[in-house]
């Protein structure tokens, strides 16, 4: 959404957008559009809706509209050639968030969490057949904070790829715009989340388990379970130290809770159980009683 609005409040003319079939959302499961489509409505931009963006129809549906150049945010589908080589200049543009060649794929912020990296970005590269591998036109690099957040990381990089967006295409407008081959040597891989990715270890480390909560945050979450119910920790800190108890035991002292990891103490500050609404730790611990010494299992 954001490079979208960047774009229709820029000086480039939007000829057409592309976006997801509307589909059921939300408790009431009723059909709706995409935020995509929706913008794209309110600003009377011409939109396609496709099940499959490589269709024959689709190309010709977009070339009547003579695009210069096609930009790709987080749309999800493989692009044949025929898409990707359709604007006038040839090639599309996708604005990939992270700094490629690192984290190739389908969920690289959350990856950037796991791995701890201090930093990450927004890639304008040039869309090919093999995933994320297109040559780098641009980067545009952001701080990774102690306190960030899948939730929080996304939005300021939807932000950044915005921005980025936008100059990339002034440089095309400009014939500045040139690329540079990804480095093959410097590869890495972030794949689509699974459920077990959710699921916290507590003999791991507690830093290893604070980067895999903040990873999982705001959605999906990750989880543990308390006497066979899931609880969901939504944000936590380590407490360094040697946890002299089981990895999973729990510790109750002053409000707070702490459960002892393979190497320190693991402090969740959000928990969140199946149905309910997120809550402070010491909110939660009043409506729920967990003894001291209780035990947290690793769901699954």
């Amino acid at each position: 959404m954001p490079t979208l609005d960047a774009l229709l409040a820029g000086r480039h003319s939007v000829v057409a957008a592309v976006s997801q079939p509307d589909r059921r959302r939300g408790r009431g499961r009723r059909t709706t559009p995409s935020p995509v489509s929706q913008r794209a409505l309110e600003a009377g931009v011409p939109l396609l809706r496709p099940e499959r963006a490589g269709d024959t129809q689709v190309a010709q549906s977009l070339a009547q509209h003579e695009p210069d150049l096609g930009v790709v945010v987080a749309f999800g589908q493989f692009l044949p050639r025929r898409i990707r080589e359709l604007p006038r200049l040839g090639y599309l543009i996708n604005a990939h968030a992270s700094l490629l060649p690192r984290l190739r794929g389908a969920a690289p912020i959350a990856h950037s969490l796991l791995e701890g990296h201090a930093e990450t970005g927004i890639s304008i590269m040039r869309v090919e057949r093999e995933m994320d591998a297109g040559s780098v036109a641009l980067v545009r690099r952001t701080p990774i904070g102690p306190d960030d957040d899948c939730g929080t990381l996304s939005e300021r990089l939807a932000t950044l790829a915005a921005e980025a967006v936008v100059e990339a295409l002034d440089r095309a407008a400009e014939g500045t715009l040139s690329f540079e081959a990804q480095d093959p040597a410097a590869v890495s891989f972030a794949p689509k989340l699974e459920r077990a990715d959710q699921r916290l270890d507590l003999r791991e480390p507690a830093d290893a388990l604070v980067r895999r909560v903040r990873a999982m945050a705001p959605r999906p979450g990750a989880v543990v379970e308390l006497n066979g119910e899931p609880i969901r920790i939504l944000r936590a800190r380590a407490r360094h130290g040697p946890a002299d108890d089981a990895p999973g035991s729990a510790r109750i002292a002053d409000g707070g809770l702490a459960i002892a990891t393979g190497d320190g103490w693991l402090e969740p500050l959000i928990l969140q159980r199946a149905g309910k609404r997120p809550l402070a730790v010491a909110a939660f611990l009043r409506g729920h009683n967990v003894a001291d010494g209780a035990r947290f299992a690793s769901k699954g």
